[in-house]
């Protein structure tokens, strides 16, 4: 645990067995109650982490309320653990549904998996993939009542008054926290230094990658000294990293035409094998299910891209969505 400002704590929770390897957890200190912004997944490493956190502060868990930034199990999965009936659970309503429902393979995850399955996923891989999911096994485990926010809502703790900037594209109801007065920002997994938070799409409904791109020029707009994101580093050029991301994503946008410019039609599974991509595995074989998983999906959403600007099409009318650019694609 750090102090990064008065009454304000970073809190490094681990991540066991994840190439995050820790969230950071953010603790702001009231007078009468305090705010803890995410808080790691469902794990026994993740609540001792926290509560030893409190218990060195002197805060009583009571006294908690919670804000998340965004549904993904390792910023919310304890909250079923750790709120009691007094407590306050923060979050935008489209992730909160999706939080409520996601300790069981369900229809968010059947409607997905079926999708996967259109974009080339093989069945044994997938299975094992949604089984072995973070989503799937470190989720909460009971639903939990939420007080929804919106763009503007505003929470004041202690001497800190922070509004909410809805940053959709990681997820469709992340949400970063914003305090004007210090300029800090709470960017959850919408900005991440040194890492790129993933850019995954499962539907035909989304062109997530373009939302992304715009909440990044949304946040662009904000004047921040300071970033303290769900991972990694704390950091203050805010725009020199939002900079960065809009070119990762536009080398990855180059690097997919590039795989396209082969002149065949592939599915997203295939794109995704043949992408580079910043992992320890030598080959895509050795890659662990689940790790297939968020490459395919962030595979998808670039893909979309590209067809929504019109730069590659989709191929054929099998079960298996195959996209090639247009002026590659092979008849005959």
């Amino acid at each position: 645990m750090e102090q990064v400002l008065p009454n304000l704590y970073r809190v490094e929770v681990p991540l066991p067995n994840n190439p995050l390897r820790a969230l950071n957890s953010y603790l702001v200190v009231g007078p009468r109650r305090s705010l803890l912004i995410d808080t790691g997944l469902n794990r026994e490493e993740c609540r001792e982490a926290l509560l030893g956190a409190l218990t060195a502060l002197g805060i009583d868990l009571a006294n908690i309320d919670f804000f998340i930034t965004h549904l993904h199990a390792d910023h919310s999965g304890l909250i079923g653990e750790l709120a009691g009936p007094e407590t306050t659970i923060y979050a935008s309503a489209a992730d909160a549904a999706i939080i409520n429902s996601m300790g069981i393979v369900t229809e968010h995850w059947d409607r997905m998996a079926a999708y996967a399955r259109r974009s080339g996923f093989p069945d044994e891989t997938l299975a094992e993939a949604i089984r072995k999911h973070p989503g799937v096994r470190f989720s909460t485990r009971r639903p939990v009542p939420f007080t929804t926010v919106h763009e503007g809502y505003r929470l004041a703790i202690g001497d800190y008054e922070f509004t909410c900037i809805t940053t959709p594209g990681h997820t469709a109801g992340h949400v970063c926290l914003y305090e004007p007065n210090r300029k800090i920002l709470f960017s959850g997994d919408h900005i991440l230094d040194h890492i790129t938070p993933n850019i995954s799409l499962w539907s035909d409904e989304e062109n997530v990658l373009a939302v992304y791109l715009a909440s990044l020029e949304k946040v662009r707009r904000l004047p921040v000294k300071l970033v303290l994101p769900g991972h990694r580093r704390i950091f203050s050029d805010c725009r020199r990293r939002i900079d960065e991301l809009t070119e990762h994503h536009r080398q990855r946008l180059a690097e997919i035409l590039g795989i396209l410019e082969e002149g065949n039609a592939f599915s997203a599974y295939e794109v995704a094998a043949r992408m580079r991509w910043d992992l320890s595995y030598p080959t895509w074989e050795e890659f662990p299910p689940p790790q297939k998983w968020f490459a395919v999906g962030e595979a998808i959403a670039h893909l979309r891209y590209l067809e929504n600007q019109g730069q590659i099409r989709r191929v054929g009318c099998g079960p298996v969505i195959t996209f090639a650019q247009n002026e590659n694609i092979r008849t005959g």
